[in-house]
């Protein structure tokens, strides 16, 4: 773990980047979307000028697939497929990116400990991403007519 000082003088932790790479068109890495993850989050950068950067919780991650088309086989490259407990976006696509099948192993064990260490099972968090804030209180009123 590295730390750093921000201009408001904080102290900010980060993790070392374990894997990183670019979205690839034809096996190529030009293009401005960049994906990465550290021990515990999983970044995705995206755009030139205008610039978004999303990050997740490797423990909110339900399950990860792996695809390959025939012309990713073709160019060396696949995408991988998150589905997320996250609200913002809940399935998340690592496309064309070098290596997939390596990058899901590595992916699938952290994501594996990150949870045991936090004594999170993945039931646990099924239907979190579709429950919204409006639900909570019909399930509130349900609770106070069973009285």
């Amino acid at each position: 773990m590295t730390a750093k000082i921000d201009k408001l003088g904080e102290l900010i932790e980060k993790d070392e980047i374990l894997w990183r790479d670019r979205k690839r068109y034809l096996g190529l890495p030009i293009s401005f979307t960049v994906y990465s993850f550290d021990r515990n989050r999983f970044y995705l950068k995206k755009g030139l000028f205008n610039t978004t950067e999303d990050e997740m919780l490797l423990y909110r991650i339900l399950d990860v697939k792996l695809s390959r088309k025939f012309w990713q086989k073709i160019f060396g490259v696949g995408s991988i497929m998150l589905v997320t407990a996250d609200k913002s976006d809940n399935n998340i696509e690592i496309k064309n990116i070098k290596k997939p099948d390596r990058t899901r192993k590595a992916l699938s064990s952290i994501v594996e400990k990150e949870r045991d260490e936090k004594r999170i099972l993945g039931k646990e968090m099924f239907g979190t991403a579709n429950i919204g804030l409006d639900n909570i209180d019909y399930i509130a009123d349900d609770v106070g007519d069973s009285n």
